[in-house]
């Protein structure tokens, strides 16, 4: 019986084996025969296309209605594809809104007098445009000081597009970054490691792509996530110039993602992250680190989740301790189970606990004690739902040798220190926020001896005065003079060319942590 004539999943079924084997293929020959059946499987849809909409194979639509952020990358990567699905339309009133920053003067009576509806003035208004609806709205929407209001108003359109996958190169079939060299399975997939720790605690060796390489990644990431209807923070705003790749061996490498100077946090380091084996995406995440910890989790895609997931998150979490020098991972409780049904199911928890991951109160603590020994004596026991409930109402935290509990920035104290910032932008009494921001700036520059912050960057400026309010709660100006030398380089480097290296000066800095940790454990709320 033909392909074309198979149910709809069958055809799911055979193009994850294909996508697995294009990963993780057991020969050569195998790798390549998977990839050129993957190159022409929109040949292999007919017939079941309506059944598999959505499911992200070549020959398929995917309906969603993305974020401005990846509506712009589609505009740009793939022209023609991608159009305004009217049918999905339910109230025009806030695609309205947007377009009225469109229309001429000449238009206006036209517009509103209720004769034409958006749809056909859209088509009016593009009639000589060769692209699609979809082409045309983006291509107005491209002035830059207008980025921020073009981001608002479209995402409150929240406007539901169609994007035909056709031959795409983003599709799952296609979308893969370029390797040298197969890597074979022959061996099948590597296991978790004995002792986790020690695996990730080992130095790895990493590269930094140049921005071409790098921006071709962010490519294969932004595509990953899209036809899945997912986005990240970390790859919709990623840098082309930070991006970070490491061999783990046996054709798998992690790619990281440093985020453009704009869109950096004050005070964290927010970068993302993707797996790629044989340059087929097979998992992504993301993390966001401060001082020595980072917070972080690992999504495995559905067609490798037959692989060796536990053997890659080591490796992630490998990857970023020796890029970063954190030695603290924390998995917050959703993750595990709490308010995720799915990862209740899925016993997610266990996965974690495996990897060396303990809940930070004792009582749960104790709890996946006495769970592990239950297990450990009859293979056949199963944790009950009330059971993981229990086990996911906490965070888990990894902790490396040499990790010092002192060293541990509670979580809740990033919501304290943006209340002292709003304290001290308060307190600087200035007429609008805006001077007030700068007057701590100001403070800040002359408590630290900061003599010339017109020399720094735009960017540099920028992050410094972003992260100013958080800094002056620190009280500084009391400091040794090495503590402000080195606190004005890890400053600068927030709004630098590469956030990894601020997240390697806060990493070392004590003198900010203890005085950090002190001003948040002291702070009164309200």
């Amino acid at each position: 019986m033909p392909i074309s004539s198979k149910k709809a999943s069958e055809i799911k079924r055979q193009h994850a084996a294909l996508c697995l084997e294009s990963a993780f293929p057991g020969t050569t020959a195998a790798y390549r025969q998977a990839r050129e059946r993957l190159a022409g499987f929109q040949d292999s849809v007919s017939g079941a296309r309506d059944q598999l909409e959505d499911t992200g194979i070549a020959g398929t639509p995917v309906h969603y209605a993305f974020s401005f952020e990846v509506a712009r990358w589609l505009a740009k990567k793939c022209p023609g594809e991608v159009c305004i699905d009217w049918a999905s339309v339910d109230d025009t009133w806030s695609l309205d809104e947007l377009l009225r920053y469109l229309i001429r003067p000449a238009e206006d009576e036209y517009f509103d007098s209720g004769y034409v509806s958006s749809r056909d003035w859209i088509d009016q208004a593009r009639a000589g445009h060769p692209g699609t609806d979809f082409d045309w709205l983006m291509a107005q929407l491209q002035e830059k000081r207008m980025r921020r209001v073009w981001t608002q108003l479209y995402d409150a359109a929240d406007i539901p597009l169609t994007w035909n996958l056709a031959d795409s190169r983003y599709s799952k079939s296609r979308n893969a970054a370029p390797i040298g060299r197969v890597s074979t399975r022959a061996a099948g997939m590597r296991p978790r490691p004995r002792y986790p720790q020690r695996a990730i605690a080992e130095p790895i060796d990493i590269r930094r792509l140049n921005p071409r390489q790098g921006s071709r990644l962010v490519d294969v990431a932004m595509a990953s996530l899209a036809v899945r209807h997912r986005e990240t923070w970390h790859f919709n705003h990623a840098n082309p110039g930070e991006v970070y790749l490491a061999d783990v061996g046996s054709g798998v490498s992690v790619a990281v993602f440093g985020l453009l100077p704009e869109f950096r946090y004050p005070l964290e380091t927010t970068m993302g992250f993707l797996i790629l084996a044989n340059g087929m995406p097979v998992g992504y995440g993301g993390s966001s680190a401060v001082f020595k910890q980072a917070n972080t989790g690992i999504s495995i895609f559905e067609e490798y989740r037959g692989s060796e997931a536990a053997f890659l998150w080591t490796q992630v979490m490998r990857v970023y301790h020796s890029l970063i020098g954190c030695t603290r991972f924390i998995a917050n409780a959703y993750q595990f189970g709490a308010n995720n049904d799915e990862a209740l199911k899925s016993g997610a928890f266990w996965f974690y606990y495996r990897l060396g991951f303990r809940p930070v109160v004792e009582e749960v603590r104790k709890l996946a004690q006495r769970e592990t020994g239950r297990i450990r004596a009859d293979r056949d026991y199963r944790c009950n739902r009330k059971t993981l409930r229990r086990l996911a109402s906490c965070d888990m935290h990894l902790v490396l040798p040499g990790a010092k509990a002192a060293e541990l920035f509670d979580e809740a104290w990033l919501t304290t220190s943006s209340m002292l910032a709003s304290r001290a932008l308060g307190a600087a009494g200035a007429a609008t926020h805006l001077a007030s921001a700068n007057a701590v700036a100001e403070a800040v520059a002359r408590d630290l001896a900061i003599r010339n912050l017109s020399s720094w960057t735009p960017a540099e400026r920028r992050a410094f005065t972003a992260i100013a309010p958080i800094v002056a709660a620190a009280e500084p100006k009391a400091w040794s003079t090495a503590d402000k030398r080195s606190m004005r380089e890890l400053l600068r480097a927030k709004g630098g060319p590469r956030e990894a290296r601020y997240a390697q000066l806060l990493c070392r800095h004590g003198r900010f942590l203890e005085a950090l940790r002190y001003a948040c454990r002291h702070a009164t709320p309200g």
